[in-house]
């Protein structure tokens, strides 16, 4: 999966750093975008290394679409109704019961920063 992950439509590879290693990882992820802000369900639990990793180090990066974006801010969110993805995605996100959800803004995203569409 990872090969494609970051050309393909909802997904992309996230890197982030090892809190004890240092070592950089490379995780394939589904990615929403919600009001310019990357929204990644937690299919897996909030507790799996690489959000550990990116909430202990602040920031991310985000491989998508042929791009890569530095992601920082990252918080993690509680919604059951799964109200941050698109319509189509949130039965099976209910059938998994996944209510977890990590939200990161783009760093460097002020007013002249390209904005990212809705979905």
């Amino acid at each position: 999966m990872r090969p494609f992950a970051a050309r393909l439509p909802g997904f992309a590879i996230i890197g982030h750093v090892g809190r004890r290693s240092g070592r950089r990882y490379r995780t394939p992820i589904n990615v929403f975008h919600r009001d310019g802000d990357y929204v990644f369900a937690l299919t897996y639990g909030p507790d799996v290394q690489w959000v550990r990793n990116v909430l202990a180090a602040g920031s991310a990066e985000l491989q998508e679409g042929g791009r890569t974006v530095t992601l920082r801010d990252p918080r993690r969110i509680t919604d059951p109704a799964a109200s941050l993805v698109p319509l189509v995605v949130r039965p099976f996100l209910r059938l998994m019961r996944v209510t977890e959800f990590l939200r990161m803004s783009p760093a460097g995203g002020g007013p002249d920063a390209p904005k990212r569409p809705q979905t």
